[in-house]
């Protein structure tokens, strides 16, 4: 057993921050095999109050820290390491004492469209794109620092983004780990550090701003109470991909040359992994992204709505005294004619509220004729959803093979949405290719995968990162076009 991962046989942690539910999971060794078992789920979503909209911090770490005790007390072998990852964007305001000023905000909050507004006459956005490599999005952290002010918050507060800060809490220090830092519309594509001109253009303090680190750091021990557990006394905390769609694709087990990946969650990520970033017009007009990768390279996507509307359409139904299974809605939805098409992205299907009245009003639009939202109709409704999405990945992968310049013969498709063997099929029929289908829990996959992967010498690689991603993962399942 040559790899240092392997002589250690103690158990890791990982920890994956998801707007409905945070889980902590834990990997052993059993015979020399790595096996993956989920300890503890914590439910989660965000929180209106006062007119905002914020995130439940304090049931979040209670969560975590009742996992870890769970984890602690399953594996007696020890632990060696805890690395945590979850969604971009939002972050956490910190006293002088490390302690957080307030609930972070939820990046659905409103707060940022008219600062994103007044930020677009300050800097170009074109320019922003090409420099930083991130599309300028209302929800980034460039546009929620610029609303701290007018929201109460201390706008010199040094800040740490959520993933990060969970780790801070657990006593690591306070970093920005590289594949997260580019999510904030804040990184020079240059430099790989803070852009000072942005910076200074949007009058943001630099003071207030973490240190990069790369994927995989050591941070710190864990301390406070639970280091007192026999199984935590000499466990080191490490950044792992902190986005967690980051985190997702280092949990690919297949190489991804000429392969395009969707990540379907409550968003759904299409793109592919690039060595270079690309920033042209086309690709700001696409709507696509630059986001770091595990490794080195980038992620290179667009964002689009996702398992969202169906969410929103369920819970609509249930209040309304309809629950459904989500099984039997896909097996009932299989056998319906297709209703029409929708533009998943159009702006209505992104809030909450009535779906099912939204769908209608662009099922209208789009001279289809409305469905009546009634008992027994529900499938017709996931139909339209099915159909939506597999038909906007296809354009979405279309669009991203003429700015690559070559074909993308196969697609890898991960998260939730991979579980759902009608999407699936439609995505593959739709797009003409073969949709080899990954962990569910990918993101956990790939998180193992880096802790294990940084415990090697020498700068992460990204194909030791594959190669535990490889030796981590089930065999995968393809769903082949008809």
């Amino acid at each position: 057993m040559s790899s240092p991962a392997l002589r250690d046989a103690r158990a890791r942690v990982a920890i994956d921050l998801g707007a409905e539910s945070c889980r902590v999971s834990l990997l052993r060794w059993r015979d020399g095999q790595p096996a993956i078992e989920l300890i503890h789920r914590i439910p989660n979503g965000p929180v209106h109050a006062n007119g905002t909209l914020t995130w439940p911090l304090d049931a979040i770490l209670a969560g975590v820290e009742d996992g870890l005790r769970k984890a602690a007390h399953a594996a007696p072998e020890g632990i060696a390491s805890i690395a945590v990852d979850g969604w971009a964007v939002d972050y956490v305001r910190l006293n002088p004492k490390g302690e957080p000023l307030r609930s972070p905000f939820c990046y659905r909050d409103e707060r940022t469209v008219r600062v994103k507004e007044d930020a677009d006459r300050l800097v170009d956005p074109a320019w922003m794109f090409a420099h930083t490599g991130a599309q300028p999005l209302r929800i980034n952290t460039i546009y929620q620092l610029l609303a701290d002010p007018a929201s109460g918050v201390d706008p010199n507060a040094p800040w740490v983004n959520l993933p990060e800060y969970v780790l801070h809490h657990l006593g690591g220090r306070r970093v920005a780990e590289y594949t997260n830092a580019t999510h904030t519309g804040l990184i020079d594509l240059e430099t790989g550090d803070w852009s000072r001109p942005l910076l200074e253009r949007l009058k943001l303090s630099s003071q207030a701003l973490p240190p990069i680190v790369p994927t995989g750091t050591a941070i710190g021990k864990l301390q406070g109470s639970l280091a007192t557990l026999d199984a935590f006394r000499d466990t080191q905390l490490i950044v792992p991909a902190c986005h967690d769609t980051a985190s997702a694709i280092a949990g690919i087990a297949t190489p991804l040359d000429c392969t395009a990946y969707i990540c379907c969650g409550t968003w759904s990520l299409v793109g592919t992994v690039l060595d270079t970033p690309m920033t042209t017009p086309e690709a700001m007009a696409a709507g696509f992204t630059n986001q770091g990768a595990a490794g080195g390279g980038f992620c290179f996507h667009t964002n689009i709505n996702g398992m969202w509307i169906l969410k929103q359409c369920l819970e609509s139904w249930r209040k309304a005294g309809r629950t459904w299974d989500l099984a039997q809605l896909i097996a009932e939805a299989s056998e319906c004619a297709c209703p029409g098409i929708v533009p998943v992205d159009a702006p209505p299907l992104l809030l909450d509220g009535d779906m099912p009245a939204r769908l209608n009003e662009q099922l209208r639009l789009a001279g289809c004729s409305e469905i009546a939202d009634r008992a027994g109709n529900e499938p017709l409704f996931a139909r339209v959803i099915f159909e939506s999405l597999a038909e906007r990945y296809a354009t979405a992968i279309q669009g991203l093979e003429h700015m690559l310049g070559c074909k993308l013969h196969r697609i890898h498709m991960l998260g939730g949405g991979s579980q759902n063997q009608l999407l699936t099929r439609l995505t593959a029929e739709r797009t003409g290719r073969p949709v080899e289908l990954g962990n569910v829990e990918s993101s956990t996959v790939g998180n193992f995968a880096v802790q294990l992967a940084a415990s090697e010498a020498g700068p992460l690689r990204r194909e030791a990162v594959q190669r535990w991603a490889q030796r981590l993962s089930e065999r995968a399942r393809v769903a082949q076009p008809a």
